[in-house]
C-alpha cells in the first residue's frame, strides 16, 4: 500500500512538472526556429527535426532590418518594476506595523476595516481607475514617464504589501515588542532591530507579490504610455501583426519570464516561514 502511495505521488509530480514545463520547452524550441519551420509542421529537436536559427533573438535585440530594440522597455520595466515595489514595500510595512501594533477608532471604523480598505483597492477594476490615472498624470505631465507610472503601481502595489505584511506582523509575538521597551528602546527601534529581522519572510513574500504583479502588469502601462516610455509587455504584444511571429514571440517571452524565474531562485530560502529566531533573551 505505501510503494502504491508513493507510486501515485510520484506520478501526480511528473504529471504536473510536465504540464509546468512543456510550455516553456515549446517556447524554448520555436524561439530557434525561422518562419518555415514554424508553419512547415511540428518540430522539436534542433540538427534533426529542424536547423536552429538564431533570428528571433537577434531581432529582439535591434540586429537585422524589421527588427525591434526590447532593450529599452526591458530596461523601463525593470526600473518602473523594482522602483514601486521597494517603495511600496516600504510604505506598507511601515503601514502594516501601526495597524498590527496600534489601535485606531475612528466611529465605527477600526484596524480591521482600514486593512479591509487597503485590499479593497485591487478588489477594484483597473478599468475603473484608467481615468483618474490618465487625467492625474496629464495634469502633472508624468503622462509617457517612467515616474508616471512608479507612482500609479506605488497605489497598486501598495495594498499588496499592507495586506500581507499584517497578517506576519501580527504572528511575531507582542511579548518581543514588550522586551524592547523595557530594554529602552522607543516604538521605532523595536520594530526597525526587534520586529523586522523576525519578519524577514514576510517580506521577501511582500516583495515577490509586488515585483510579479508590476513586472506582468499590462493594462495601465499600455493606457498611461505612448511611445516615449514603453515597458516589456506592451512591446511583447506589439510583435503581433496580421501574421503571427511565433519564433519573436516565444523569444521575447521567455525574456519575459526570466527575471521572476531569477528573483524565486535568489529569495527561495526565505519562503519557509520556519520560527521567531532571536526572540529570547
Amino acid at each position: 500500500m505505501t510503494n502504491l502511495l508513493r507510486l501515485l505521488k510520484f506520478s501526480a509530480i511528473l504529471i504536473w512538472s510536465a504540464f509546468v514545463v512543456a510550455p516553456f520547452l515549446w517556447a524554448l524550441t520555436t524561439s530557434f526556429k525561422t518562419a518555415n519551420g514554424v508553419t512547415s509542421g511540428a518540430t522539436y529537436i534542433p540538427f534533426v527535426d529542424y536547423q536552429p536559427s538564431l533570428g528571433a533573438w537577434k531581432g529582439l535585440f535591434g540586429a537585422g532590418g524589421g527588427s525591434i530594440d526590447i532593450i529599452g522597455p526591458f530596461t523601463n520595466s525593470i526600473v518602473v518594476t523594482l522602483s514601486a515595489s521597494l517603495i511600496s514595500l516600504i510604505l506598507g510595512t511601515l503601514a502594516a506595523y501601526g495597524l498590527s501594533r496600534f489601535t485606531y477608532k475612528a466611529g465605527p471604523v477600526g484596524n480591521a476595516d482600514l486593512t479591509f480598505f487597503f485590499i479593497s483597492q485591487r478588489i477594484m477594476p483597473p478599468v475603473v481607475l484608467a481615468i483618474p490615472f490618465f487625467l492625474m498624470l496629464g495634469l502633472f505631465g508624468l503622462l509617457d514617464t517612467i515616474l508616471g507610472l512608479v507612482i500609479v503601481y506605488i497605489a497598486l502595489l501598495m495594498p499588496i504589501a499592507v495586506w500581507v505584511m499584517v497578517d506576519f506582523f501580527n504572528q511575531v509575538p507582542r511579548e518581543l515588542d514588550e522586551t524592547a521597551m523595557i530594554d529602552g528602546c522607543n516604538p521605532f527601534e523595536t520594530f526597525w532591530r526587534i520586529i523586522l529581522p523576525n519578519s524577514k519572510p514576510g517580506l521577501v513574500v511582500a516583495g515577490i507579490f509586488c515585483i510579479v504583479f508590476g513586472w506582468n502588469d499590462f493594462f495601465f502601462a499600455f493606457t498611461l504610455t505612448f511611445t516615449k516610455t514603453q515597458l516589456l509587455p506592451v512591446a511583447i504584444v506589439s510583435l503581433n501583426s496580421s501574421v503571427t511571429p511565433w519564433w519573436s514571440l516565444s523569444a521575447s517571452a521567455l525574456i519575459s519570464v526570466a527575471p521572476l524565474i531569477l528573483v524565486a531562485f535568489l529569495v527561495e530560502r526565505y519562503l519557509d516561514k520556519g520560527n521567531i529566531t532571536g526572540g529570547g533573551k
